[in-house]
């Protein structure tokens, strides 16, 4: 855990002025309790519905509190940022609801429709390479050239402040929490919500699950810092990229801040895609499914009332029906 030497880079306070800044401009997400996870394990296990975002994902808080927190001179100069998708799509929303303009770098790994969904929002769009390192190279070329204002995907404080909202409402909505499983990917949302509910719930678990394929951040608590990870193509594709050698933020909450990390097949992900659709009604991508996916593994064992964070739903159309239908990854 943190110490007084080694202070933690977001705090409470941090996530409850979040929480103010971004209230009326980002939905406050259900908690809905699932009948068939929950038969399943024995025990009460919820879904928080960051599907019903204006964006489809959870991004748009981080996002949203980030911009926010800049003075008006580096809004208006135009904001930048790297993305596998629904970050970028976050950031081209809030920018639209506050009249600046926005460029989103993206790899050709990023799929298609949320490429699209960023287009429709007004957004330039730049694509880069094959991985996120290389978009993130483009966001620094334009910051350089242009003067834009850089809004990170994870790695800075306001981004993992908005993010770690999700947890102060998970709180509210279920005083006995003992377990969250969320998607851990760069860390902006696995650290924050970590940080939200270890200081309220202390006794709560906090489960990071990713895929197999590229799990960065996995990759870098082994390693006990961060670690080139080679980018792959994943039903979880929001979950891709790699957390940044200079990481400032988001290692440091993960590493001090999770109990334990569950890695999945590219099958088990499909699992957790056709269940929710099948079962609890909801279309949910690859990354938004892997709660729901780690527990259908048999990889997690669930001691009390669990929150699975159903992060986005922005899986292309095609893609969902293929799944849902049966076919494997």
């Amino acid at each position: 855990m943190f110490t007084e030497e080694r202070s933690p880079p977001v705090v409470l306070a941090d996530i409850e002025r979040a929480a103010a800044r971004i209230a009326g401009r980002v939905t406050r997400t259900p908690l809905v309790r699932s009948r068939a996870l929950s038969e399943r394990t024995g025990q009460h296990v919820y879904l928080k519905l960051e599907t019903r975002q204006p964006t489809g994902a959870f991004k748009l808080r981080g996002a949203m509190n980030a911009i926010l927190s800049l003075d008006e001179a580096a809004r208006t100069r135009g904001l930048v940022t790297a993305s596998t998708g629904n970050h970028g799509r976050a950031v081209a929303f809030a920018a639209r609801e506050l009249g600046v303009p926005a460029t989103i770098c993206m790899s050709s790994l990023v799929p298609a429709n949320k490429i699209e969904a960023i287009r429709a929002l007004g957004a330039e769009v730049h694509i880069v390479g094959t991985s996120q390192d290389d978009a993130q190279e483009e966001v620094e070329r334009l910051v350089e050239r242009l003067g834009l204002t850089q809004i990170p995907p994870f790695d800075d404080p306001h981004v993992v402040a908005g993010q770690g909202t999700i947890g102060l409402e998970i709180v509210e909505d279920l005083a006995d929490l003992a377990t969250v499983l969320v998607p851990l990917s760069g860390g902006g949302l696995a650290g924050g919500i970590a940080c939200a509910v270890k200081a309220l719930k202390p006794q709560a678990q906090i489960v990071g699950i990713s895929m197999e394929r590229g799990a960065a951040m996995h990759a870098a608590i082994a390693a006990g810092r961060p670690v080139p990870v080679r980018e792959e193509e994943t039903l979880a594709d929001s979950l891709g990229g790699g957390i940044g050698l200079a990481n400032r933020v988001t290692f440091a909450l993960c590493r001090d801040l999770l109990d334990d990390i569950i890695l999945l097949t590219e099958d088990e992900i499909a699992a957790g895609i056709r269940h929710a659709a099948r079962e609890e009604h909801i279309t949910v991508e690859g990354a938004g499914a892997v709660g729901i996916a780690a527990i259908l593994s048999g990889k997690v064992e669930l001691s009390g009332p669990t929150a699975i964070i159903v992060s986005g739903g922005n899986i292309d159309p095609q893609l969902h029906q293929k799944l849902v239908g049966g076919a494997t990854a």
